[in-house]
């Protein structure tokens, strides 16, 4: 099998799994054994099947390229924050969610993994469920490995007298116990009441 192919079914599966689950040389064997992908396969013209057996490991494994387990956490926040939004705000907010208010979560959460180690940070996680209703949770990233939480990120509903209502986006740290209100930008809605999240 082409040595492209092979790395993007790798990538796929990791960012897919969040670096979780990684394939196994098992299966691109059972893939080189099974008869019917032999003939798209074979060995390069001048290399006989029996070379091609012979050929020392390292030269058939493939470089796999580390996984940038901050990219994959910036892009599952991105997910979390639009599964919240659901399809009535959503389409409204996008766009300065994208250019005023993603560009500061991304900048929060290099903060927050720049000092944990290798390990550790393949061991950070993602909440999965955005609270609905009027709740502010978006999610929060926390250590597989502790439990614990490191930075959560909320959006309040705020209405403002003669205003109308506004999103406030903020994250709060366990740096210092989740106490101080780090905000991260405002977006108007409108005059009317909001629906719910996740509608």
């Amino acid at each position: 099998m082409k040595k492209w192919v092979q790395k993007s079914i790798v990538i796929m599966v990791a960012f897919l799994t969040f670096g979780l689950i990684t394939p196994t040389h098992e299966i691109w064997e059972a893939f080189d054994h099974n008869p019917s992908n032999r003939a798209s396969i074979g060995p390069s013209s001048g290399t006989s099947t029996a070379e091609a057996a012979t050929l020392p490991i390292e030269q058939t494994e493939i470089q796999e390229d580390p996984v940038d387990y901050s990219t994959l956490l910036v892009d599952a926040a991105k997910e979390q924050s639009y599964i919240k939004f659901g399809t009535k705000i959503g389409p409204k907010i996008s766009n300065e969610f994208d250019s005023i208010i993603f560009p500061k979560m991304e900048e929060a959460i290099a903060m927050t993994v720049a000092g944990v180690d290798d390990t550790s940070l393949a061991s950070l996680t993602i909440s999965e469920k955005p609270s609905g209703n009027y709740g502010e949770k978006i999610f929060n990233i926390s250590s597989n490995e502790t439990g614990m939480d490191l930075i959560r990120f909320h959006v309040r509903t705020e209405k403002r007298p003669q205003d109308g209502y506004y999103y406030n986006f903020h994250y709060h740290s366990a740096e210092d116990d989740f106490m101080a209100h780090n905000n991260l930008g405002d977006i108007y809605w409108e005059k009317n009441t909001p629906p719910k999240w996740l509608s």
